[in-house]
């Protein structure tokens, strides 16, 4: 009987014996790739990134979005089986390969449809950025249909003369320069709604807001066009939403446990009246919050995401309309529309630079 109890004693050891060196055989196989990642970088980090799928669209072959404009229906939301082609609560993801192109200019010709565009340029943003925005806008945003950029500065005589094609206007609206570049981005929100109210309203059912630090490369077209339409962000399209960067501060009136996506505030838009509820709800959070001395993780890109959340948009773009080189390859981006410019932040944000 004590033989027995002994033997089952040192089984007991060994298996636990056996069971450590399996954990550490796991260890012993990460520490090539961490040296890896260490030694190439981000870069590295982001390709392994890109290798984590997507969800996939819901649907089946055969039924239709709930959300979306009419013309969504043409979407062949079944030839990218690569990426994520529609949300679960029915809007349309849109990426290369699942629209004609065609189609859609000529609903939105016969429609009548046309489109604003704002884009905030003060201090250095004007000169490092304006010029190009608009240039290559009037190269690739909305052909076909009439725009009117709105162009919100503190500097109005320095606005540069583009070329316009015709039914393309350009409007500047003076706006106080703040000494933070983040009071820039969350004042924003007021500027736009301001401006809805006073001019957009009147004259086109869409409307775009965009960050100025951008150029377009592609087609940037009436495909984009819905009611409330959001942008996947570059960088987390592909991370676990353990990683999304949602702001976790209860104080705030930004504050999210979980969310759908991570949204890029550089570009969103919409119908008017959807756009101007979205702005007003995010003014309304930050003052709020500045009443109660804090302010979101990122600013107004904090609160975009918690309307988001709460209000589901009818349309998501791909991160084709916004996207970062320095991510590096990515298979599922056949095409790029908008791309990020290249920054230099200790200059352009900081007020005592010469």
């Amino acid at each position: 009987m004590v033989f027995v109890q002994r033997q089952g004693k040192t089984l007991h050891g060994m298996m636990r014996w056996v069971s450590k060196v399996k954990q550490l055989f796991k260890y012993i196989l990460l520490i090539p790739a961490v040296i890896f990642i260490a030694y190439t970088g981000p870069r590295s980090v982001r390709f392994l990134e890109g290798l984590i799928p997507m969800d996939k669209c819901p649907l089946l072959p055969g039924q239709t979005l709930r959300l979306g404009e009419p013309v969504d229906n043409s979407l062949n939301l079944w030839s990218r089986r690569d990426v994520q082609t529609c949300t679960y609560w029915g809007a349309p993801v849109m990426w290369d390969g699942m629209f004609s192109p065609n189609t859609y200019d000529r609903v939105h010709r016969e429609r009548g449809s046309s489109v604003a565009l704002t884009v905030f340029a003060v201090g250095r943003y004007l000169d490092a950025y304006l010029s190009e925005f608009l240039r290559s806008a009037e190269k690739h945003f909305m052909l076909g249909l009439p725009v009117t950029y709105y162009v919100f500065t503190d500097a109005p005589e320095k606005v540069p003369e583009v070329q316009l094609g015709p039914d393309r206007d350009l409007e500047v609206i003076h706006v106080q320069m703040h000494q933070r570049w983040q009071d820039i981005s969350m004042m924003r929100m007021k500027a736009i709604k301001d401006t809805i109210d006073q001019r957009v309203r009147h004259r086109h059912p869409y409307i775009f807001c965009l960050d100025v630090d951008q150029v377009f490369v592609g087609r940037f077209g009436s495909e984009a066009l819905g009611d409330l339409v959001a942008l996947l962000h570059a960088f987390y399209y592909h991370r676990p939403r353990v990683l999304y960067t949602y702001d976790t501060n209860p104080q705030s009136t930004a504050y999210m446990e979980a969310g759908d996506f991570y949204y890029h505030a550089a570009v969103f838009g919409g119908s008017w009246q959807s756009v101007r509820n979205l702005t007003e709800a995010c003014y309304q959070g930050i003052v709020e919050d500045k009443r109660n001395q804090v302010e979101a993780l990122w600013q107004d890109e904090s609160h975009l995401n918690k309307y988001f959340w709460q209000h589901k948009p009818s349309k998501v773009l791909s991160p084709e309309y916004c996207w970062e080189r320095t991510i590096g390859y990515r298979s599922d981006i056949h095409v790029t529309r908008l791309i990020w410019a290249e920054k230099n932040y200790n200059v352009l944000r900081n007020p005592a630079a010469v």
